[in-house]
């Protein structure tokens, strides 16, 4: 089937009467669009609207349908008192650790992560409309080309909405409802009387824990606006207006916070003026444009309609210019609650796998909003090193608010020393995708010796000549207790810091940097060998195999997603990933989540598993999303593919599945593009367009009947791509090129390209 989502979309007027004229708003289904005959029940199943700054979900809340307005920078950010201090320091914890005396850190740092209503994500207002008279519609569409969602009734009652691509504006349009449409906002329930029901940080605590004065809703003809003040100086603004247009009423509503410059009465104004259907005529372009950046086609109808669905929510959710993706974007949880884990960011793992997707997938501006945030809270950073670590360079928390601000938590995770060097990898990664050596000059590398400096400093040279930390972890394997501190170096500490040191060294030689690259060379060369179990596999660390199920593969790192351990370099690490693969599989799931899968997916396509890869991403998609896609953490199907079947909703799952898709269809992490590395033996006919590599070439080609047929390649950047070669044979391959361009070296197409060049190989 065709994930193909590059289609190029109308714009058409409909006259709906012979003496009147409506502007509607012209879709364009996709086989891969979400329908149901009736609205979700919940807000987290609701259908999903975005632009990474605003956000809304469609869903029933009682007799009425609902739309849940959100925004990424509504956040209560009241500072932790019980974390500031004396004893807000590395040291302590290591000397509590050491004299095995634990729970004064837990109560210091855990407690009020898990008892205190904030730092936390806040919801923004709903829209409602009363189903009583309307009854409940026949049909509810999410249309992905147009990131529009239609509800229909049978009497010809039509909602219309869509969350504009680049203004915080949503639109709203209700045709031939008549009398029957009345519309009201409703606040989030932030102080009234009754039982405050806390259901913990992964269900949520109460709103009105937070202890905000009940903000007020006015309403001026069809004007309805709302203020909230929140903790300290902060407030937010909802306005939503209404104007008849024929048989239709337009709606337009924003949300600004006093964290922007943003107004919700002027964007909305503003929205009116341009009107509708300009508005809509832009949003288009954008999203015409998205899907145009690039394109699979798969015949696993299943995990195609997935991959449909997670770029759609990527799109929805990344932006250059907006905050990063924390943990539910700007679909904040609408039940009366705090978020799942406070929507907060969380860096030990779900902000780096939902900008996997990013860099294959031939978004990378999508995923400058990640790296222009952690290059702009570099000060915020750097204070929390020199303070918590007493230690030059920069790191940063694993768990923080919209600011980068610490929010205390599991420390062995939330303040551990390599936090940084994982996020340094998306630096490294936009880097190789892009070949862009401004970034490199300007951004990367600075960073990224920010954050080696930072971890040779943290580290030790031990009496046996091998360099070590004092402490180390390996999430989350022994959640928060003293076990969980290793007083050797976890082979999840290890991987990310070798590898730091590995980028660092190859960004500083291609700035011509060689004295700083042979440094970094010098210092990850003292750092020992991965630990190995008694099968060749990786463990969490010496003396601690992987044996007990967990949803963290924090022992495999080193294969996925660094490489260090790779397929591509022999039988050795073959033995390794396969082992530990093995290791992965026999211990079984029963501890793991959506992610896990997701992630596992893409380790058996970096293993050249095809089947192995679409069974993971198939059990991820049909066992662990709810009906609108959205990741939900725990096993809805109850079958045994985990013993967690909560639904806290969290988005890396989703957008670590795309990479896996990816994954099977071309890879170019070692520096060689290998296309279709790792496809199921039955996919005989797939083809993907303008997937990016390292190097910065655009690749698109085609497979039928089980090979390659076509392959085209454009350069970004000049260079040599090395293609591993997909036909049977060099003398069955047409060359568009100069022929003086191409050399076969072991079976490796080694192509010279310009800047901007196309070339195009096909078989005889």
């Amino acid at each position: 089937m065709n994930v193909k989502t590059n289609l190029f979309l109308l714009l058409l007027f409909v006259s709906l009467s012979s003496c009147q004229k409506t502007e509607v708003l012209s879709v364009q289904e996709s086989p891969y669009d979400l329908r149901f005959p009736d609205l979700a029940q919940t807000w987290d199943e609701g259908m999903p609207l975005g632009n990474a700054t605003v956000g809304s979900l469609i869903w029933c809340k009682d007799s009425s349908l609902r739309i849940s307005m959100d925004r990424v920078d509504l956040w209560d950010q009241r500072p932790i008192d019980s974390i500031s201090g004396d004893n807000n320091r590395f040291s302590w914890v290591y000397d509590q650790v050491m004299k095995n005396d634990y729970y004064p850190v837990q109560k210091k740092f855990d407690h009020p992560y898990d008892n205190l209503p904030a730092p936390s994500k806040i919801p923004g207002a709903g829209i409602e409309f009363d189903l009583s008279e309307l009854g409940k519609p026949e049909q509810v569409h999410l249309y992905l080309n147009n990131a529009v969602c239609e509800v229909t009734w049978k009497d010809g009652v039509k909602l219309q909405t869509f969350v504009h691509a680049t203004e915080p504006i949503g639109w709203i349009r209700v045709e031939n409802a008549g009398d029957k449409f009345i519309a009201e906002l409703l606040p989030p329930i932030y102080s009234q009387e009754g039982t405050i029901t806390d259901l913990g940080p992964v269900a949520g605590l109460d709103l009105r824990r937070l202890g905000y004065e009940q903000g007020k809703v006015t309403k001026d003809g069809q004007l309805i606006t709302y203020h909230q003040k929140g903790w300290g100086d902060f407030y937010y603004d909802v306005v939503v207006e209404w104007k008849k247009d024929g048989n239709a009423w337009i709606g337009a509503w924003s949300v600004s916070s006093s964290s922007s410059e943003d107004n919700a009465q002027q964007e909305v104004d503003d929205a009116f003026d341009r009107g509708l259907m300009a508005d809509y005529d832009s949003h288009i372009e954008y999203w015409s444009s998205y899907w145009n950046q690039s394109s699979i086609q798969i015949p696993d109808e299943v995990l195609a309609k997935q991959y449909a669905n997670e770029m759609y929510k990527f799109g929805s959710a990344a932006r250059e210019d907006s905050y990063p993706i924390p943990l539910q974007s700007v679909w904040t949880a609408d039940n009366g609650k705090l978020p799942p884990w406070k929507g907060d960011y969380h860096h030990d793992l779900n902000t780096q796998l939902s900008y996997w997707p990013c860099y294959t997938g031939n978004h990378l501006s999508e995923g400058l909003g990640y790296l222009n945030t952690l290059w702009d809270q570099r000060d915020v950073n750097r204070s929390y090193t020199k303070r918590y670590f007493e230690k030059k360079g920069l790191n940063v928390p694993g768990v923080c608010t919209l600011d980068g601000v610490e929010m205390g938590g599991w420390i062995q995770y939330s303040m551990s020393p390599t936090i940084s060097a994982w996020l340094a990898q998306h630096f490294f990664l936009h880097y190789q995708y892009s070949g862009d050596k401004t970034f490199l000059k300007e951004r990367g590398y600075p960073y990224m010796k920010d954050v080696v400096v930072f971890l040779e400093d943290f580290s030790f040279v031990d009496e046996a000549g091998v360099r070590t930390f004092p402490l180390s972890s390996s999430p989350e394997i022994f959640d928060n207790s003293i076990n969980a501190w290793f007083k050797t170096m976890t082979n999840y500490d290890l991987a990310l810091t070798v590898n730091a040191f590995r980028m660092a060294s190859i960004m500083a030689r291609d700035l011509n940097l060689i004295e700083e690259a042979e440094h970094w060379d010098a210092v990850r060369a003292q750092f020992g060998a991965f630990d190995l179990d008694e099968d060749g596999g990786l463990t969490f660390a010496k003396g601690a195999p992987y044996n007990q199920s967990h949803r963290h593969f924090s022992n495999a790192m080193s294969i996925h997603p660094l490489g260090l351990v790779d397929w591509s370099n022999g039988a050795e690490d073959q033995k390794i990933i396969k082992a530990t693969i093995a290791k992965l599989d026999s211990v079984g799931p029963n501890y793991w989540t959506g992610y896990s899968y997701s992630w596992l997916g893409n380790m058996k396509a970096r293993a050249m598993d095809g089947e192995g890869a679409s069974e993971a991403l198939r059990t991820f998609a049909e066992c662990f999303c709810l009906r609108n896609t959205f990741h939900a953490n725990g096993d809805q199907t109850k079958t045994g593919k985990s013993l967690f079947t909560y639904r806290p909703f969290t988005l890396e799952g989703n957008f670590a599945f795309a990479a896996g898709v990816q994954e099977m269809l071309i890879q170019s992490h070692t520096g060689t593009v290998r296309l279709f590395p790792a496809i199921p033996a039955d996919w005989k006919d797939v083809s993907f367009s303008k997937l990016r590599t390292y190097g910065a070439y655009l690749v698109s080609a085609e497979m039928k009947n089980g090979a390659v047929t076509a392959v085209t390649v454009t350069a970004d950047q000049e260079g040599v791509i090395h293609l591993a070669n997909p036909f049977e044979s060099m003398s069955l391959v047409e060359f568009s090129g100069e022929k003086k361009n191409l050399k076969e070296n072991d079976n490796i197409l080694e192509i010279t390209m310009k800047k901007g060049e196309t070339i195009q190989l096909t078989s005889k």
